[in-house]
């Protein structure tokens, strides 16, 4: 997409025009408008409509200067709250205390609405809420009763903020959110929340590749896990087998995944809550295809399409509040990644179709990396002369241009 400055050049050596000479028309002095054009500095509105008209642009240059500087304050606005969400965060590590019923309300709400919105108005809603709670821990002004379930709801909202940051590509914050929570679940005592912590921790260190670390965040996990209670421990398992998995432990992997299956079946008591905060069965599904693809192709790379398919079916024929869009995209790239290691293109190319028209704000961190990911062996010399390959290659190198 060109840039002001590089159109504002443009146009003024279509025009033959030195900067000296568009100088004199827009009444600005040449070395403004060469901070200007080579974007060192933003031109002034002022300074856009007079090259507009003395370029004979019809309004482009006023347009592109208009989107920059909805951009500009678009950028600055997230960086306020990100800024302000991870000053909360340190505070609730080193603090913690926090709030009660219509709170509690905004969260189980805010977890569900979580898994079909973008993760910035969800990042937004999560800080604003979370502030509210934290205010009233700080100041005391709740029941003493109250105060676990206060904590609680810190902790989920501190664990939105987690995600929310994770998928916008920062796992730096994303962890000081993580650790906020786990603080949280701490002075609450809530075994559920911390291990979804230790969960979510290792998911944050698999995004930066630290398998190690993230295998310890997941063991270190199982220690809050209770009998039938919940999915954390089936989460826990699957976090683990992406773990061996991307270790290269093809058969402990599998095991892991079996656990999972096993633990499940135990289940006898319901997670507190659903949404972001709860592990369906499409999720452990996607979780066992997301984990398998990392491995040597062949029966692992069989299971993985076929638990990416059960996870794409599952969500989109069960209920509303379980079905997590950005995961279920996800699913897609899952199973045309293991479709590619079946040596199946065509399948493949089928498979990432419904990913490859989304909007950019709608392209989380995950997708990106995996689809680049998916790109990297299609691009492989033995499809050189494929053409499906080729053009999937294309589509995914301009789904964030």
């Amino acid at each position: 997409m060109t840039t002001f400055p590089e159109l504002l050049r443009t146009l003024r050596m279509q025009a033959g025009l030195s900067l000296a000479g568009l100088a004199q028309h827009v009444h600005y002095d040449r070395t403004s408008l060469h901070h200007y054009e080579t974007g060192r500095r933003p031109a002034p509105l002022e300074v856009a409509e007079a090259a507009d008209e003395a370029l004979c642009a019809d309004g482009k240059l006023v347009e592109v200067w208009l989107r920059e500087d909805r951009d500009r304050r678009e950028a600055a606005a997230t960086h306020r709250t990100r800024a302000a969400a991870l000053a909360m965060s340190r505070d609730l590590a080193a603090l913690a205390d926090l709030d009660i019923s219509e709170l509690q309300d905004g969260v189980s709400v805010t977890a569900v609405d979580y898994l079909a919105s973008p993760p910035g108005p969800m990042m937004d809603r999560a800080h604003v809420l979370r502030g509210e709670a934290f205010e009233r821990l700080r100041s005391g002004h709740h029941r003493p009763q109250d105060r676990s379930d206060l904590y609680v709801a810190a902790g989920r909202l501190s664990g939105v903020l987690s995600y929310a940051l994770l998928d916008m590509g920062d796992a730096e914050e994303a962890l000081e959110h993580a650790t906020a929570a786990g603080r949280c679940a701490e002075f609450a005592g809530d075994a559920e929340l911390a291990a979804w912590v230790a969960g979510t921790k290792s998911l944050i260190a698999r995004f930066q590749g630290d398998y190690g670390r993230a295998l310890e965040f997941v063991r270190d996990g199982y220690q809050w896990v209770g009998h039938g209670q919940g999915t954390g421990e089936a989460r826990l398992h699957c976090g683990e087998a992406q773990c061996l998995a991307n270790l290269g432990d093809s058969r402990a992997a599998n095991a892991a995944l079996d656990a999972a299956e096993d633990a499940r079946e135990r289940i006898r008591r319901p997670d507190t809550l659903s949404g972001l905060f709860g592990f369906s069965q499409a999720k452990q599904s996607y979780y066992a295809g997301s984990s398998l693809i990392w491995l040597q192709g062949g029966h692992d790379a069989e299971r993985a399409a076929r638990e990416a398919v059960t996870a794409i079916q599952s969500w989109q024929a069960g209920p509303a509040d379980e079905r997590s869009l950005d995961d279920e995209r996800l699913a897609h790239i899952y199973l045309a990644t293991a479709r590619v290691q079946l040596d199946d293109v065509e399948g493949a190319a089928d498979a990432i179709r419904p990913v490859l028209s989304l909007p950019l704000e709608e392209q989380i961190s995950w997708i990106v990396k995996r689809a680049d990911r998916l790109a990297g062996m299609l691009s492989a010399p033995r499809y050189a002369g494929n053409r499906t390959a080729l053009e999937t290659v294309e589509a995914i190198n301009a789904l964030a241009a």
